[in-house]
């Protein structure tokens, strides 16, 4: 199958890494096989999956220039059923060492073309910003992950974010879709967020998802100890909030959901 997906937002702190990583997870203990890719310079990913990158070690830069093969730069991890293409500091130059290339913007989808069959997912987590390597990322993808944090602000830039996932659609991948955007940062104490919510649903209907992610003291530690949360602590509601949404996604494409087995 190899259904690619990007999790995209130029703003920052608004949950890319953690959805990318629970996300992925998520699909893992669904027994579903997950490529995780680390599109950010700033390696959190890498990092939050329990993966030490050295500074010889190869990377996702090291594919888009194509100094060496995909499958070489793939790393595994500690849990079943997910792999890793890690990101590295280098990856902070790679749009002025693309300069004028006529396929710059087509670097990842190259580089994952030589895996993408080999698993059902590969979850994408990109940069904060709107750069080479976050176009090269929605190039690549069948869809788009927009997470939301349910705070003041919440909406300002989405409408960049969408503008360039219209031009994207018109000009380089005509397939991308927008697989839905997710609320973030949920606090049901707060008007705000409730606001946040209703603002949401009022403007994008259908295409915000079910699932909502509220604030999660586990969310925010499992990433120090190098765990995604559900394998940090299942019963957490952060990791059952990302089961739901593995379990929403697979429903919307009318994919099997395996009963979970206790972990």
């Amino acid at each position: 199958m190899g259904k690619i997906l990007s999790i995209a937002n130029q703003k920052g702190g608004v949950g890319k890494t953690t959805t990318a990583i629970n996300l992925s997870a998520s699909f893992s203990v669904l027994d579903y096989k997950v490529l995780l890719v680390d599109a950010d310079s700033q390696a959190n990913a890498t990092s939050g999956i329990g993966v030490e990158i050295m500074p010889e070690d190869s990377s996702l830069y090291d594919c888009m220039i194509g100094a060496i093969p995909t499958k070489k730069a793939i790393v595994n991890t500690k849990f079943k059923n997910i792999q890793l293409l890690p990101s590295h500091i280098n990856l902070v130059g790679i749009e002025m060492e693309m300069g004028n290339l006529p396929d710059k913007e087509e670097k990842i989808k190259e580089t994952l073309s030589e895996v993408k069959n080999e698993y059902d997912f590969i979850i994408i987590d990109c940069s904060p910003s709107l750069g080479l390597t976050t176009v090269n990322a929605l190039v690549a993808s069948d869809s788009v992950i927009i997470p939301v944090q349910c705070e003041y602000f919440a909406l300002e830039g989405l409408g960049k974010l969408l503008n360039t996932i219209r031009t994207i659609q018109k000009r380089l991948n005509t397939l991308l879709e927008i697989e839905g955007i997710l609320p973030t940062m949920y606090d049901p104490r707060l008007r705000l967020s409730n606001q946040v919510i209703e603002e949401l649903k009022t403007h994008f209907q259908t295409k915000v998802f079910q699932t909502i992610v509220a604030r999660n003291v586990k969310l925010s530690e499992a990433p120090s100890f190098g765990s995604p949360a559900v394998f940090y602590d299942a019963e957490s509601k952060g990791a059952t909030s990302y089961l739901s949404l593995a379990e929403e996604i697979l429903k919307k494409h009318q994919l099997p959901i395996p009963k979970l087995q206790k972990q």
